[in-house]
């Protein structure tokens, strides 16, 4: 077990690739599954927090549900952004990794080697 936490969808390559990499790190990180598994505000406003990242730079622009819902519009604030991310998952990047208080995309995989010199 692990003080790492990793966001994953095992459908995405990108997502493999990153915790197979922890892996090879010799991490085994708390996998949670964030498009089966509840969301809350909190959870999402903390992870955001430690990405040090704004809602908007979270969201996936070419999920169908970024376009149906025209989320590029500036009318939507942090938190209606937060709540369309846990209303459909689906538009949340991936794959997040977190160590303590601190988080990265692993998007190149190999951001989340940046934990491990923190």
């Amino acid at each position: 077990m692990s003080n790492f936490i990793i966001y994953h969808n095992p459908r995405c390559s990108k997502s493999r690739q990153t915790l197979a990499l922890l892996n090879e790190k010799g991490c085994e990180p708390k996998i949670f599954l964030y498009l089966e598994e509840e969301l809350t505000l909190e959870n999402l406003k903390e992870v955001l927090q430690k990405l040090n990242m704004e809602p908007r730079d979270l969201l996936r622009k070419g999920e169908e549900e970024y376009k149906k819902n025209n989320l590029s519009n500036d009318k939507f604030n942090n938190e209606d952004l937060i709540n369309f991310m846990i209303k459909h998952p689906k538009l949340i990047e991936r794959p997040i990794v977190i160590k303590e208080n601190k988080a990265v995309l692993g998007r190149p995989p190999e951001n989340v080697l940046k934990l491990f010199i923190m």
